[in-house]
């Protein structure tokens, strides 16, 4: 029964995940975007972007594999 969470904890941790993604492309985005202007570029946006991105998804699989781990036990 350790394993079982209640219904309410349920909804708090897979609301996070429905800003995680959203909140990491935002992040990349801005972080990106200061680089360049800083140092007068027209590119790092992107990589950035897609590094934020990368890192939302990693971490949402992450959570879920690690969910589902936790129902099978």
């Amino acid at each position: 029964m350790a394993g079982k969470r209640s219904g309410w904890a349920l909804v708090g941790r897979y609301s996070g995940l429905a800003f995680l993604l959203p909140a990491t492309t935002f992040a990349g985005y801005v972080v990106g975007w200061l680089l360049d202007r800083w140092l007068g570029t027209g590119f790092l946006y992107l990589v950035f972007l897609l590094a934020g991105i990368a890192g939302g998804f990693i971490e949402l699989v992450r959570t879920l594999r690690r969910d589902l781990e936790d129902e099978r036990s």
